[in-house]
């Protein structure tokens, strides 16, 4: 389908694509029954429950005839199998983070998020009007999968940490649970990157298997208890300005949908993406709250630590892009985008910002 085709479809919303089939054809519609194997505990409302917001609005759409049934990760497949579940036909669809296949190639992590990079509104702007959604099928038809982006976080946290960092020295040798691009950039500064999935991240921070861990940020901090485990709480995550989950569907059953029923998918994919985005905006500030007032050590990343990371960062692109074709070519693009998208919000979003936060702080 094309992309301007998308984009009027996905903003009209589902209420729209609903009323788009009409009665005659409604009935010529096949049933259709798929799963989506999520990598997300259905513990976390949020992240899980974006695709719960997907399937329902889909259900909704079709009068019950297109069912999508939603299993947390490892009901149906392991959490960091969900990319080959879908590619492989295991399962219809997924819904993931790309950086958990980091692993099988770096170009995995633009379609999320990596360090210093776009925020929620830069990524979205990229994305629909800028081409990038264009870059990243290309990539992902390598893997017999169309993507489609299904939720954002926003900016993360930092994560907690046993003890404090105040200098790039105290990063040496620390085991910290983060995922993807940014553990190859910290691995730089002598960090011990380690990736778990979400639903072990808390026994293994309160066993000392490891140092520190990141994860979202206050509301799912909270529910996954990890201020009773490690006191200070690092702020901002640097390496996910604005992480976007992505819905993966198989390219042959993609094809296999009719166009009715594609529409429905674009617009349901667009609801639960800003459902999602909205979700964590509104619960995070009380959570952030309650964490501080139950003893969490608030902290930003000293300026020298942010500095390393940065100039570390940069040195991991140029190292990937030598030896990565498509990955340089997509975070080449991003790259040239985020200036211009740096310079404007500067100009208008950023200043508002800082007056109101002197303001209302």
């Amino acid at each position: 389908m094309e992309r301007r085709s998308f984009l009027k479809k996905a903003g009209a919303g589902v209420a729209v694509g609903a009323t788009m089939i009409s009665p005659a054809r409604a009935a010529e519609l096949p049933t259709i029954k798929w799963r989506l194997a999520s990598s997300f505990p259905k513990s976390l409302d949020t992240i899980f429950g974006a695709a719960d917001v997907f399937a329902k609005r889909v259900s909704e759409a079709t009068g019950g005839k297109f069912e999508i049934r939603v299993f947390p990760g490892g009901e149906l497949v392991p959490a960091f199998s969900v990319m080959d579940a879908v590619k492989d036909g295991t399962v219809e669809c997924g819904h993931t983070a790309s950086y958990y296949f980091f692993g099988k190639d770096p170009t995995f992590a633009l379609d999320t998020a990596v360090p210093f990079g776009l925020n929620y509104r830069q990524f979205a702007a990229w994305t629909r009007h800028g081409g990038g959604l264009e870059l990243l099928r290309e990539f992902f038809g390598g893997y017999n999968i169309v993507n489609f982006p299904m939720g954002n976080t926003g900016a993360q946290m930092g994560g907690w940490f046993r003890k404090e960092i105040k200098t790039v020295k105290d990063l040496e040798g620390l085991k910290f649970r983060v995922g993807g691009f940014a553990g190859k950039v910290l691995s730089k500064l002598g960090v011990v990157p380690q990736q778990i999935p979400g639903g072990d991240v808390y026994p293994s921070l309160e066993k000392g298997t490891i140092d520190a861990a990141e994860w979202v940020g206050p509301y799912d901090d909270e529910k996954l208890g990890f201020n009773k485990v490690a006191k200070y709480y690092y702020y901002p995550g640097w390496w996910e300005g604005g992480p976007n989950l992505s819905l993966y569907i198989g390219k042959d059953k993609w094809a296999s949908l009719p166009p009715e029923y594609q529409a429905i998918v674009l617009a349901a994919a667009a609801e639960a993406d800003i459902d999602m985005m909205s979700k964590y905006d509104a619960a995070n500030p009380n959570a952030l709250k309650r964490l501080v007032a139950g003893g969490a050590q608030l902290r930003p990343f000293p300026l020298p630590v942010l500095e390393a990371c940065y100039n570390a960062a940069q040195e991991v692109y140029a190292e990937v892009g030598k030896e990565n074709a498509m990955f340089k070519k997509i975070h080449d693009h991003m790259t040239e985008f985020q200036k211009d998208q740096t310079l404007w919000m500067s100009v208008t979003e950023g200043n508002f910002d800082r007056f109101m936060q002197s303001r209302k702080r």
